[in-house]
């Protein structure tokens, strides 16, 4: 289901709870959602639905992936780049990683290992800083 988008900073900087099998509805919600603003929008967090769980969503060119409890086990090539969010206005700078690789569930509840890099493991890490609170 298609939720409302979150622009409340003080409810955007509250960290995230780990997410459990339970949440998978959550999960189908942030993926509607972000599907609903591609022309726009790549990745979604759940916090950015009003939804406080370590869940995000990520374009991964012509599939969504959600993503469950996302930790980020290494990162290498540190650059600075500017960026937006649906969830604020204007664009702000940012440290990100060119290559990052990452654990976290999928939406059977499998664990996942990936390496991602460019432009998707920016999306990436800008998902996780919102499930910190983080704000760019």
């Amino acid at each position: 289901m298609i939720k409302a988008i979150n622009h409340d900073q003080n409810s955007l900087q509250q960290i995230s709870q780990p997410a459990s099998q339970n949440d998978r509805q959550v999960g189908r919600d942030l993926a509607d959602t972000l599907a609903a603003h591609h022309d726009h929008c790549v990745g979604m967090a759940a916090n950015m639905i009003n939804v406080h769980k370590r869940i995000i969503a990520v374009s991964m060119g012509p599939v969504d992936v959600v993503m469950f409890n996302p930790v980020i086990t290494a990162k290498s090539q540190p650059y600075q780049t500017k960026e937006g969010c649906l969830s604020l206005t204007g664009e702000r700078p940012a440290k990100r990683y060119k290559r990052i690789e990452l654990d976290y569930r999928d939406m059977d509840w499998h664990k996942r290992h990936i390496t991602l890099t460019a432009f998707t493991a920016e999306i990436v890490q800008h998902e996780i800083d919102h499930c910190d609170g983080i704000l760019i």
